[in-house]
């Protein structure tokens, strides 16, 4: 899977979520890594709409640093989240609650 890809994926993911119970700003950075898919890209959380872009984020809640595997897994609901974060399939550096909460919105 391309970068390309795993942006759209994710997206994709995203598209009609009900971000309504989620207040203010929450952003989280990505960073893919993987042998063929390595980028950046950010998770927007404003005005009550999901933004999911193939930008750096300065200004983010939390960076998350995963392969692309296991981030489609996360956002399917096919890899627990604290179990993924204990066995080191995901870093998270910031705030793991705004991880969470994002993931919740994911379809």
């Amino acid at each position: 899977m391309t970068y390309e890809q795993v942006v759209e994926k994710v997206r994709s993911k995203f598209v009609d979520s009900n971000a309504k119970k989620i207040d203010g700003v929450v952003a989280l950075q990505v960073n893919l890594e993987g042998k063929n898919t390595q980028g950046i890209f950010y998770i927007e959380v404003k005005d009550h709409k999901v933004n999911v872009e193939p930008y750096d984020y300065y200004d983010h809640n939390a960076i998350v640093t995963v392969n692309p595997t296991n981030l489609i897994k996360l956002l399917e609901g096919k890899l627990d989240p604290k179990a993924a974060f204990e066995s080191g399939k995901v870093i998270v550096d910031g705030d793991i609650d705004a991880v969470l909460k994002v993931l919740k919105l994911a379809k």
